[in-house]
């Protein structure tokens, strides 16, 4: 059972995925044609994390529960709603177009259980010492999300108009549905095992008691926040340095194509790099390792003026950012029990939430007063996290190794 299902939790992030990054890339554009400040494109790209941070512990503890199977078929059902939401958002002006954007937002953070889920169904299937590199499928389902999902909402740009992206997004997103309802076994009988009871609040305060947990969920809040300046203003930058016009297809493909070329790299480095990292350095080195790369290539990206330096700045950030989350996971996922996977590792997203939260306000903002700004502060973020992990994660030896 276990090769089959790993193939079919893959094609279940991948779908979702392509649809998450059909969107992505519009969403500030789009905000700022409506006439967004920058504090209110922070906040609309910020409401989705919101709900994450306040749902995701409680839809991973309710899979410890129920199973993951009806958590995931839930959050597929709702994903595909959201995106139907924004597509009527992007037919509209003003203020309705505004406000239909952001409940569209919120609604699928509320629904979007998908990966912190899928990173639980992993580590019910997989013995610990194959988990960073078997984690490393959601972040390469993710990279190639970015691939498919950026070109195929530039060619529904070109092809149906403003509103195209959205519905081909929710047509995925249900075909998502559909996949995982037809072929997707259960990975764990509730029964097995016992899972205490604990009030809400109590589920953030459990996980970070722990203080190796404790740390890597900090080390995971502080990468996110970093990587947000990327996706929260690449495209604003990239049409600032380049004298690009968003309003225009064929200048917003462009953007599209480059968040695609990012995902291309980070699915090969964790398609198969991952594994080979884990091994040769070891989890704690490999994040302190990816943390450093992220802020070797955050820094000089806001001065970078032609398209070949500007093509490698971003292969570094892809490698650097698609080699921290998998062994994040894979430690977070060996150092805790079977009967609390989806709780701790929903916490854990509930904290890279927060920082999707804090990250793209921090990054909207300060991008309208100068746009080194939110760069050259991420890059000193993951800087001082690289050294936090370098210093302290060697103390942290994860259980059977």
């Amino acid at each position: 059972m276990k090769k089959p299902s790993l193939l079919v939790i893959f094609l279940t992030v991948f779908l979702d995925l392509v649809g998450f990054g059909i969107v992505l890339p519009l969403l500030p554009v789009y905000s700022e044609n409506f006439g967004a400040s920058g504090f209110l494109i922070g906040v609309i790209m910020a409401s989705f994390s919101a709900m994450q941070f306040l749902f995701a512990p409680i839809w991973g503890r309710w899979s410890d529960k129920v199973g993951r199977r009806p958590v995931l078929l839930l959050s597929n059902f709702g994903s595909s709603v959201s995106y139907a939401l924004f597509a009527l958002a992007s037919g509209l002006e003003g203020n309705a177009a505004l406000w239909t954007l952001l409940a569209s937002r919120i609604f699928a953070g509320v629904c979007g259980a998908n990966i912190s889920v899928a990173q639980a169904y992993i580590a019910d299937i997989t013995p610990p010492e194959d988990r960073s590199r078997r984690m490393g499928l959601i972040g390469m389902a993710f990279g190639l999300g970015f691939i498919l999902g950026p070109a195929l909402g530039a060619l529904s740009l070109s092809g149906f108009g403003r509103t195209g992206p959205g519905w081909v997004a929710a047509a995925m997103c249900f075909g998502n549905f559909l996949l995982t309802c037809a072929i997707l076994p259960e990975s764990r009988q509730p029964s097995s095992e016992h899972a205490p009871e604990r009030p809400r609040l109590s589920l953030w305060s459990h996980t970070l008691g722990r203080p190796q947990v404790g740390l890597l969920v900090w080390l995971f809040f502080l990468a996110t926040f970093a990587f947000t300046c990327f996706e929260t203003t690449l495209g604003l930058l990239v049409s600032q340095t380049f004298k690009l016009d968003a309003r225009k297809p064929e200048d917003a493909k462009v953007i599209g194509y480059l968040f695609a070329y990012c995902g291309l790299i980070g699915a090969c480095v964790q398609g198969g790099a991952i594994g080979r990292a884990v091994k040769k350095l070891g989890e704690p080195k490999l994040i302190a390792v990816s943390l450093f790369f992220t802020a070797a290539s955050l820094a000089p990206l806001p001065f970078v003026t032609s398209w070949g330096g500007l093509l490698g700045v971003l292969a570094l950030l892809a490698i650097g950012s698609s080699l921290a989350r998998a062994p994040i996971f894979g430690l977070l996922s060996i150092l805790t029990p079977a009967h609390e996977q989806g709780e701790t590792i929903g916490v854990a997203q509930s904290f890279g939430s927060l920082a999707r939260i804090a990250g793209p306000i921090f990054a909207g903002s300060l991008f309208h007063l100068h746009p080194s700004w939110p760069y050259l502060a991420c890059a000193g973020v993951s800087l001082l996290a690289g050294l936090l992990a370098w210093a302290k994660l060697p103390r942290a030896t994860p259980m059977g190794k």
